[in-house]
């Protein structure tokens, strides 16, 4: 069984590219049945990761002679998912490609929050279980992957358990409002515009609704879940149509929605602009694909930033966990060399099968003729001797014909092969509470 993990990243790629290759939940199960017919193995296994900062296919398939036999047509899907046509070589450049023991130690790490932008935090752990549900939904999961994401989610649960990496935690909310009162001197007098009701304009709504500002609004497409967010902290809200004619009003924009195209467009923040006479504009785009038109960035009086652009100050705070880290590897290590050992044991169980069905086989071989020489009126004594000769000859006679056949260079490996499984009580003298 081969176990395949590739895709792109916050640190392989870009922001523009990696949106091209954002799946949101529902799109899940076609796009894996779309990535095992391109396969062409009905049987392979397939799930599909996608958050803001990675899109990674996780593959599994007996019979492959070579990981790269995997990798090329699931790199050509996802080009061609992206709208490259097929034409791997862009996307190439950027992706990376990890099979079986390093597979699962980058599913480990990402599960444990080890590989994301910031160091330790929890939301992965969510989404890697969507993206798992979606494939058992999809009929792609399989029991190796199962297994790999079920010792993923243990890992990540002892990582979180065992070590404080997750601890004060510079999430991507926090850096937002951080990066505001660098800007503004005083919160307490801006307006906030929070695009989007999601989980991470969750987060953004309460870090900002600590800092008191003048108002917060939420703008969203359906008004109920935007009202239900804004209630929670005294916000108000309004639909997201009237965005455009409203721009202007708010010193703050975070925006973060599964929009597949940008919400905010460059003629609207130009607008904006000149109905505030100038005054600035923080806006921040944690959405991927982009919720802001990146444009909008050359604008005089705007300061835009998107989620690589927080990269470096969330990293800050990893920085002072890197002792955890070294202790979050290695219960990552552990885990990869206990799935290693699943996989080697997986491995040998159809030929624990066919040497119980060759037992079963010649066990039934010999009572048959032991029946019969009963039932021609022979002894039960020599019924059991030639029920025991039978057995032995059968059981004996493989490894004494490839002791004889065996060429010089062979023979003293397959002697002690040999020793191993029909001589076992001879090596070893009895231990001291072993029965005599």
């Amino acid at each position: 069984m081969t176990v395949l993990a590739l895709g792109i990243n916050h640190h392989s790629a870009p922001l523009d590219l990696r949106s091209r290759f954002a799946f949101a939940a529902p799109q899940l199960p076609a796009a894996l049945q779309s990535l095992r017919a391109c396969l062409q193995r009905a049987s392979a296994e397939a799930t599909l990761l996608s958050t803001c900062n990675r899109t990674e296919l996780y593959i599994a398939a007996d019979g492959v002679p070579s990981a790269a036999e995997l990798a090329q047509p699931a790199l050509g899907w996802l080009a061609e998912q992206g709208g490259l046509n097929g034409a791997t070589a862009g996307l190439a450049d950027h992706a990376y490609v990890v099979e079986d023991r390093e597979a699962a130690r980058h599913a480990f790490r990402v599960a444990s929050g080890l590989d994301s932008m910031v160091l330790g935090e929890p939301q992965i752990l969510g989404q890697i279980k969507v993206a798992v549900r979606e494939a058992g939904l999809a009929g792609t999961l399989g029991s190796t992957l199962h297994q790999l994401f079920q010792r993923s989610f243990s890992v990540a649960k002892e990582v979180r358990s065992a070590t404080e990496i997750g601890a004060h935690s510079v999430s991507m909310a926090a850096a937002v409002v951080r990066l505001a009162g660098q800007l503004f001197e005083d919160l307490g007098q801006v307006k906030v515009l929070l695009v989007g009701a999601g989980e991470m304009i969750d987060f953004t709504a309460a870090h900002f609704a600590s800092r008191h500002p003048l108002s917060i609004t939420v703008a969203n497409r359906t008004m109920e879940r935007g009202e239900a967010l804004a209630e929670r902290f005294g916000a108000l809200a309004m639909p997201l149509s009237e965005l455009p004619q409203r721009l202007g009003e708010f010193d703050v924009v975070v925006s973060c929605t599964a929009s597949s195209l940008p919400v905010i467009g460059l003629g609207a923040v130009e607008r904006a602009l000149k109905a505030r006479r100038k005054r600035p504009m923080f806006m921040v785009d944690l959405a991927v694909p982009r919720d802001i038109e990146p444009e909008v960035a050359r604008l005089r009086d705007v300061y835009l930033y998107t989620v690589d652009d927080l990269a470096a100050l969330v990293q800050t705070a990893g920085d002072k966990r890197q002792q955890a880290v070294a202790r979050a590897e290695e219960i990552v290590d552990a885990g990869v060399h206990s799935f290693a050992q699943w996989m080697e044991q997986r491995a040998s169980v159809p030929l624990i099968r066919a040497l119980n069905q060759q037992a079963d086989d010649w066990q039934a071989i010999e009572l048959a003729r032991a029946r019969r020489l009963l039932a021609r009126g022979g002894s039960i004594d020599a019924a059991l001797q030639a029920l025991a000769h039978g057995l032995t000859a059968k059981l004996m006679h493989g490894a004494m014909s490839e002791l004889r056949c065996a060429d010089e260079q062979h023979r003293d490996a397959m002697g002690e092969a040999v020793q191993r499984l029909f001589l076992r009580t001879g090596l070893r003298s009895p231990g001291p509470h072993s029965p005599h």
